[in-house]
């Protein structure tokens, strides 16, 4: 009888605890997601809309950007560096003529990776293929480090992958 209401106390008591601590963090996890993803959605909408104040917002001042870009006459990649003062001056210019539609432009983003500092991703965009860590600060999901290369032939604006390593491959 003891044991049987011991049990009945654990479960009234120490479960619905435990449900609502992982609700929580879930619920903390989610944010996250959201948080990265807007940071995400800034960078590329600052550059699309002609927005610096969204890279301001979204790119750490600590920003590290490299980038292989290949003419469309070459076949061979050139190397590019950005900081962020670069990144800042590239949004006020680089949509200004509307050769990008900034409502249809792609935006396709995958979270890679995320853990509770840091986190991974990667976005498809007009100019290329971007892969993105960012870092919270001060409870805050910024950009730090891009590395990005132009979209090789061939390679969807949907950001199809082609898969050449697999997790347990």
């Amino acid at each position: 009888m003891k044991k049987t209401l011991l049990l009945a106390l654990v479960l009234l008591f120490v479960v619905p605890a435990a449900l609502r601590a992982q609700t929580v963090e879930e619920a903390a996890r989610a944010d996250d997601r959201a948080a990265i993803k807007q940071a995400i959605l800034d960078y590329a909408e600052g550059l699309y809309t002609v927005d610096p104040s969204r890279i301001e917002r979204s790119v750490h001042p600590e920003l590290a950007k490299v980038g292989f870009w290949r003419p469309s006459a070459d076949t061979w990649y050139r190397t590019t560096r950005q900081d962020y003062d670069e990144m800042i001056k590239l949004a006020k210019t680089w949509n200004e003529d509307g050769h990008v539609d900034a409502k249809t432009a792609p935006r396709d983003i995958v979270l890679l990776d995320m853990i509770d500092q840091t986190a991974s991703a990667r976005l498809v965009a007009e100019w290329g293929i971007d892969y993105l860590h960012l870092a919270k600060i001060k409870g805050r999901w910024m950009i730090m480090n891009v590395l990005w290369q132009t979209r090789p032939e061939g390679y969807a604006k949907g950001g199809a992958v082609r898969r050449v390593v697999t997790q347990g491959q």
